[in-house]
């Protein structure tokens, strides 16, 4: 190739690479000003609320249009349970399917099962909801809800959680939807990281006499606990974010019960109830600061997932 053709391919090149770095560069940028933007926007419609409640925002379980008193303290407890009462559901049997796909499943049956834990993680929210309304909750109302008032209703220490009128619709009741709507992805999400663990580890381990859970607890778990986490987090953050499947089925109430099984509401169902409604700037400067919250609290809980999994990952390190 004559010398000049070189320098012309080589320059050629060098302006791809630079336009390569700049456009990838620029994406990054893009996602982080979004986010910024994001931020702002939230902070500057919440001002009002911000500056005529302040930190009693937080606080108080007041939600009242007429008299411009809000507080944001229901929705935020909702919105914790229900994540929280999804998360302690999905994780187990999460777990439970991923290692079942790829332990224990005949052949033949794992990839319809897969295909099946795909599908319902593409079913749209709004279905999930209307099922939880129409069918599981009165289901959970006449067979469910009157065994855990009769049975854990008169407990001294957990009895307040389940105590009051079987009707269905709840925080339980939109605990146990999430669930079901998270699982898909949590297992998903287990089963591939599962799948990567390189077969030797594993033979050896059976090799060596360990059980089927010995294997997955002490092999595949350590091997892969930051995808696992990762999936884990994926299905916290549908969870804390889902708004149609909860606004059917937790009953909508601004009110602070004790009782997992009474009406209470969340962040994301108040602000998809209530948003087209909002008449004057506070009501709906106070619903724009739900969001901000739910924002703030989606950023933490991911946050202290993050630093635990690094500190997890640095104390192996140095103990090895």
């Amino acid at each position: 190739m004559p010398t000049f053709l070189r320098e012309v391919h080589m320059k050629r090149h060098n302006l791809l690479d630079i336009l390569f770095r700049n456009v990838t560069r620029l994406s990054a940028f893009a996602v982080l000003m979004l986010l910024v933007a994001i931020i702002v926007s939230l902070i500057i419609g919440s001002l009002p609320s911000i500056k005529t409640f302040g930190f009693r925002f937080l606080t108080s379980a007041e939600w009242n249009p007429v008299t411009d008193e809000f507080g944001a303290l229901v929705p935020i407890v909702g919105t914790l349970v229900t994540s929280a009462i999804a998360l302690l559901i999905a994780i187990p049997v999460s777990f439970g399917i991923a290692l079942f796909l790829t332990e224990l499943s005949p052949r033949w049956l794992r990839r319809p099962l897969g295909i099946a834990i795909e599908l319902l993680a593409g079913i749209p929210s709004i279905i999930y909801g209307m099922w939880g309304l129409f069918v599981f909750a009165p289901l959970f109302a006449d067979y469910v809800q009157p065994w855990l008032i009769e049975k854990l209703g008169p407990l001294p220490i957990f009895g307040p959680l389940f105590q009051g009128i079987p009707m269905g619709i709840g925080v339980l009741t939109a605990g146990i939807i999430l669930a079901i709507m998270v699982i898909p992805f949590i297992a998903s999400v287990m089963r591939d990281v599962f799948e990567v663990v390189p077969t030797l580890l594993k033979e050896s381990a059976y090799g060596l006499g360990a059980t089927t859970w010995e294997v997955m607890w002490h092999v595949v778990l350590p091997y892969t606990k930051i995808g696992v986490a990762g999936g884990i987090m994926l299905g916290l953050g549908r969870a804390l974010g889902e708004t149609m499947a909860v606004t059917f089925v937790i009953g909508n109430a601004h009110k602070l019960s004790a009782s997992l099984l009474m009406p209470g509401n969340s962040i994301s169902s108040a602000l998809a109830n209530e948003f087209n409604e909002a008449v004057g700037e506070l009501y709906t400067s106070a619903l724009v600061e739900l969001g901000l919250i739910l924002f703030l609290i989606t950023f933490i809980v991911l946050s202290l997932a993050r630093y635990m999994l690094y500190m997890l990952t640095k104390r192996e390190g140095s103990t090895t």
